[in-house]
């Protein structure tokens, strides 16, 4: 069994002291801007972000520095893939967060609706889009 003790605060409140480490267990939530992998690992669990960043867990570990790292500054896609593969594992292994949620995402789709382009990164752009 787990005992907890659920304290809210004011969301500027909230995000200070969860930057500060004045926690044992923090809910955030995080959706990716960009597609890539790097936005996810290096924003939410490098040892940088510990500090400057997302990092709320503050956890900080060198085997997956390790991998992120050079993951982050190679060209070649194969390897990018690969060691972010390792990384995951590393992740998995080590459980610095629990992920218990994600978001849904809807989506204006309709065979009334022309020109409407589905973005990846979740935004909406209505600028072209017009109704049969």
């Amino acid at each position: 069994m787990v005992k907890t003790k659920i304290v809210s605060y004011e969301w500027g409140e909230y995000l200070k002291r969860a930057k500060s480490g004045e926690h044992q267990a923090v809910m955030m939530g995080w959706t990716g801007d960009n597609g890539d992998p790097d936005n996810f690992f290096a924003t939410l669990f490098s040892c940088a972000a510990k500090e400057q960043g997302s990092n709320y867990s503050k956890w900080c570990y060198k085997p997956f520095e390790d991998l992120i790292q050079p993951a982050r500054i190679t060209a070649d896609h194969d390897k990018r893939v690969e060691l972010y593969k390792q990384a995951q594992v590393v992740m998995h292994d080590q459980a610095p967060a629990l992920i218990i949620a994600h978001s849904t995402v809807y989506e204006p789709i309709s065979k009334k609706v022309e020109n409407y382009v589905v973005d990846p990164l979740g935004k909406h752009h209505f600028n072209n889009v017009s109704l049969k």
